[in-house]
């Protein structure tokens, strides 16, 4: 009798509350899925939200790090213009979409940048400060005025356009700033003005309505809570033996929950784990290293170096490449990584990264430098472990059981056509 309460332990279901998905507007998701997918948006009209966040890769780009403004194609396939080549790559890989509008998503980008904050009048901190506009519903809709108003990924560079030189200029707010200019083209086309006065009455379109039709067509897009692991958790349905052999060492013997915890597999919080640096890094304009320090650019504190936020596992087998910079190809490379994260550091295969060839980059800046590569490990918090080959291969198990694949398909699919005629990424 022992041994088997013993063993109806081991398959219990944990106790997790349910997540809290608000409930969305069909009329602002039905234009928040067009917006999403309309180069309009950008300022050479040729990049959507979709070009670097697509369903058929995992809503992000396939790549270690992406193109944005001077590239064309889409994912792997996506290669530099002639006419107008991009500056640099972008500085970090793109992040999954699944169930950012669960609330309990209040931490956007890999440094945490924007995140809510209830001292703010707004109740959301920004880098921007005073320059924060205000009206946006929360904090999935508050991160969309970073991509489009970024040279390298949506605004273009210099003068090119009225967004980039608005940009340029610090014009951000106001009638003549970025912003408010992006909002006049879109209400320039007749089928986003009556979609928009469908929601909002006569009001004028104004970005942050641009942002909350975006944030509610993510929300209602790639929610993703029906798992297998979903279905056990609530109706205690087995996982099969390797997925639950997994889970008990993801919340045991691995301790992969101790940051990867609760129902999305995410602390939400900020952790050192030596993970490869490749690319542009994060620098201000007068800043001439490839650093990229993480969570310390925000925060100003030193025990923040290199601390990134723990991302959610909710279709994780989907989201390849893995890592603030893409540095790993595959997801049992960056299970391996955790194991011992300095000595993964040290020995890193440079040819599992996947990046367009973009000429002049200088990719391996920090990883070419010992004294960078060893702040790096230095900084790292996580403690080595061993695990089996038959045990690393049942975690990846588990990590497969958190698939829902209506959230990786989407609800609405990619739209055949805009409101603006422009060609859509697919």
């Amino acid at each position: 009798m022992r041994a088997l309460l013993a063993a109806l332990c081991l398959f219990a279901a944990p106790a997790l509350a349910e997540p809290d998905f608000p409930k969305q507007d069909r009329n602002l998701v039905i234009l928040g899925w067009q917006l999403f997918y309309d180069p309009i948006l950008s300022g050479n009209r040729e990049v959507a939200c979709a070009t670097c966040h697509h369903p058929r890769l995992g809503t992000a780009d396939g790549l270690s790090l992406g193109l944005g403004d001077g590239g064309t194609g889409l994912g792997p396939d996506r290669i530099v213009s002639v006419s107008n080549p991009p500056e640099q790559r972008l500085p970090r890989n793109a992040p999954a979409l699944f169930n950012l509008g669960a609330s309990e998503f209040s931490v956007m980008f890999h440094d945490g940048r924007l995140e809510a904050d209830m001292t703010r009048p707004e109740g959301i901190r920004t880098p921007l400060g005073s320059e924060m506009v205000s009206g946006f519903s929360g904090v999935l809709s508050a991160q969309s005025m970073f991509p489009v108003l970024s040279g390298d990924e949506m605004a273009g560079h210099y003068s090119e356009n009225e967004i980039a030189q608005a940009v340029r200029q610090g014009m951000l707010t106001g009638d003549d700033g970025a912003w408010a200019r992006i909002a006049a083209r879109v209400a320039e086309i007749e089928e986003y003005r009556t979609r928009f006065a469908q929601v909002y009455g006569d009001d004028p379109v104004s970005f942050t309505q641009v942002s909350d039709a975006l944030a509610a067509f993510m929300a209602h897009e790639w929610r993703a809570d029906d798992s297998a692991y979903d279905r056990f958790v609530r109706k205690g349905i087995p996982l099969d033996p390797e997925a639950e052999r997994g889970r008990i060492l993801f919340t045991g013997k691995a301790a992969c929950s101790a940051c990867h915890a609760g129902h999305f597999q995410t602390d939400h919080g900020f952790h050192a784990i030596a993970m490869p640096q490749l690319g542009p890094g994060k620098a201000a304009r007068f800043e001439r290293h490839a650093r990229d320090e993480g969570r310390m650019r925000v925060t100003g504190r030193t025990e923040d170096r290199f601390r990134f936020r723990t991302p959610s596992l909710r279709n994780v087998t989907q989201t390849a490449p893995y890592g603030h910079a893409g540095a790993y190809a595959t997801l049992e490379n960056v299970v391996r990584h955790h194991l011992d994260p300095v000595a993964a550091l040290m020995n890193y295969d440079r040819g599992q990264v996947v990046l367009p060839d973009l000429p002049g980059a200088q990719d391996w800046r920090i990883m070419d430098d010992p004294a960078e590569v060893a702040a790096i490990a230095a900084a790292n918090d996580l403690p080595p472990q061993v695990l089996s080959d038959a045990e690393i291969a049942d975690i990846l198990a588990f990590l497969s059981a958190l698939d829902d694949p209506a959230g990786i398909a989407g609800r609405l699919g990619v739209p055949l056509a805009v409101p603006s005629g422009l060609t859509v990424p697919d």
